[in-house]
Formats: structure tokens, sequence, C-alpha cells
């Protein structure tokens, strides 16, 4: 019996983790995707070839990609990254990147289709999220119109349909539901600003979402810390 494909944008992250394990758990044929973009924090590609590989996936990509376009970030030059934030503020922070789920979808459409993937999975979240502009229903629902015009398949009547399973769920939802499918977690980072030895900081925006979602589970984050002076 064939199966259907899927493209998955993998980041390493707990997200993108999350949706991997969903569309396996579909019994899609896999394809990840990932980006080098001249992210600060590449450890992020080191932790996805080791989730594809532990979930099997038959194919990993890793693009590298030209990071003028992702300029300005201070997740991409050397701008402090916001920490300690209390709840999300209409101001989108510093650590968005200039149109880089456009760029990722963009490129993912032409890869689907190449593939003979009917399906794209990324884990955009508009509910416990940073401020992103390209993480609200808005702009998936923009997207799928647009592949819906943008490829010979979609033409011919079989649009690739664009997987955002995660945009209405809470950190917490996310982690109950990956925890579920038996994804451990210890696996993916989060962190925006992780140390060489690949320990996550605890106060950035991404740490902190994480950590209030474990918490929310009564569950300990197995993703490894620093120690603080308050830890001593």
């Amino acid at each position: 019996m064939n199966r259907e494909r899927a493209l998955v944008l993998l980041s390493g992250g707990l997200d993108s983790t999350t949706i991997l394990a969903m569309a396996i758990s579909e019994h899609m044929e896999v394809t990840a995707l990932s980006f080098r973009y001249g992210q600060k924090h590449t450890q992020e590609l080191d932790r996805a070839e080791a989730i594809a590989k532990h979930f099997g996936v038959k194919e990993h990509l890793i693009i590298d990609l030209d990071p003028e376009p992702f300029r300005g970030s201070s997740l991409t030059e050397d701008k402090p990254i916001p920490e300690n934030r209390k709840g999300i503020s209409d101001q989108i922070p510093s650590t968005y990147v200039p149109a880089r789920n456009t760029v990722f979808l963009s490129i993912a459409l032409g890869i689907a289709e190449s593939r003979e993937a009917d399906h794209i999975f990324i884990g955009v979240n508009s509910v416990d999220y940073s401020g992103y502009p390209d993480c609200r229903p808005e702009f998936i629902e923009a997207f799928q119109h647009l592949a819906n015009l943008a490829t010979k398949n979609a033409v011919k009547g079989n649009p690739p349909r664009i997987h955002a399973p995660l945009l209405y769920m809470t950190k917490a939802e996310i982690i109950k539901r990956g925890t579920e499918l038996g994804i451990d977690y210890g696996m993916t980072l989060s962190c925006y600003q992780p140390n060489s030895t690949g320990e996550s900081c605890g106060i950035c925006d991404a740490c902190t979402l994480r950590l209030e979602g474990f918490r929310a589970n009564g569950l300990t984050d197995p993703a490894r810390y620093r120690k603080t002076s308050d830890d001593d």
C-alpha cells in the first residue's frame, strides 16, 4: 500500500519535533527539511539530524541559505536576546527573523512537488508564541491560497495541503500531545542562546514558554539547562 507523503519542517525544537511525530503517527512517508540560514544557535541542526534518525526518517535535507536576507534579527546578528519577558506584548521582538517562514515554506513547496508530497507540515503556533507575524492563522491561510495557485500539481487540481496542527494549541497542550506520542523532549533544543555544551539558558522567550508548558503538565523538562548562581 502506497503511503501518503509529507514534507516536515524540522528545526530541532520542541514544536517541530511534535509535528514530525504527528505526521509519522498518521503513517505518512516523511521527508524532513531543515535550514542553515545564519542562525547563531546552529546546535539546533545537530538536534534535528539526531531527531530525524531517531524517528527513522528516510530523507532529511539541510538547505544552506544565503544569510543576507535574514539580517536584522538577534538570532542572526550580534544583538541581545530578550530575557525574562513576562507575557507577550504587541511589540514584535528582536528574535523575529525577516520573512523566515515565507522563505522556508516557499522552498518546501518546491521540494514537496519534486518529492510528490501532498502535505507540508510546519510547527507555527499562534497561542504561546513570541509575537511573530508569520505564526498567525492569517499567514497560513494566505500561504495555502498561494500554494493552491503556484505549482503544476495545483493547476491539475492537487495542491499541497499546508498543515499547522499546533496553530491553536498552548505550549502545555503541545507537550501533552507529544508525551502521548512518546517523544523524548530531551532530544530537542528550543533555546535561542545555548552555550557551547548545548545547555539552554532558561530565560529567553523560547525557554520561558517551554518551561511553563512542562510545569503546567506537572512534568520536569528533560532538556539540560545551565546553572545559575541561584542553583548553587
